[in-house]
């Protein structure tokens, strides 16, 4: 099973280092296993011990945390070729903070810690790419730390707005997840949303659709992120 999925593999950025032969070599060894998790299946537990570092072979998965009143609340998500459990493997304190369920049929590979310290200490290459890839999920909690800790509706949305602009290069964002998954994104009661995004239509700041969102005034959002 394992050999299907290495020619993925070499284009993550994790085992770019890596060539399709050394890959095939490598995970002909122990510390390691491929498992298939169906649709809505918990993978990891809140406070469960991180003891692997885990690759999304197939699928998608949600870190989600369920609050006081029992809604679920959607942190991130990470798709095939994105790793998990970098910035928990090593640490003396590593439980996970929230529970991780697949979205649709998900295959995952856990590599163990051994391996993970055996390709440290032999490759410099990989050990640069386990380093950065650390300091990148420290970037993104950061910024959903942020995002969680904004008093407001409005504040949340034009945060994600004026984020997406950027990524997508586009004033009119595509929005890629249902009005429900945006409003779990963003830590928000679905109705709350559907309730500010109109009074914002109903300002001019923006118009919006099914799949998209297109900001009709970029300097008042700008003004009112600012705020």
């Amino acid at each position: 099973m394992m050999e299907d999925f290495i020619p993925m593999l070499v284009s993550t950025s994790l085992f770019r280092c890596f060539s399709t032969e050394e890959l095939s070599m490598l995970f002909k060894k122990e510390h390691y296993r491929v498992k298939r998790y169906a649709k809505n299946a918990v993978i990891h537990f809140q406070n469960e011990k991180c003891v692997s570092l885990d690759i999304v072979l197939r699928g998608t998965v949600l870190v989600q945390k369920i609050d006081s009143n029992g809604d679920m609340l959607t942190l991130c998500s990470f798709m095939a070729g994105d790793s998990i459990g970098e910035n928990l493997l090593f640490s003396r304190n590593n439980p996970y903070p929230m529970t991780m369920t697949a979205k649709y049929d998900t295959d995952i590979l856990h590599a163990d810690r051994e391996l993970i310290l055996s390709l440290c200490q032999s490759n410099s290459g990989f050990l640069e790419n386990f380093l950065q890839s650390i300091s990148d999920k420290t970037l993104i909690l950061a910024g959903k730390i942020k995002t969680l800790s904004m008093k407001t509706i409005r504040q949340c949305i034009i945060e994600f707005l004026l984020y997406e602009c950027r990524v997508q290069k586009n004033t009119t964002i595509r929005l890629g997840v249902s009005k429900k998954e945006l409003a779990e994104k963003l830590g928000v009661q679905r109705p709350s949303l559907s309730r500010e995004l109109k009074k914002m239509r109903d300002e001019n700041l923006i118009a919006f659709d099914a799949k998209n969102i297109t900001i009709r005034n970029m300097e008042a959002l700008k003004r009112l992120h600012t705020e």
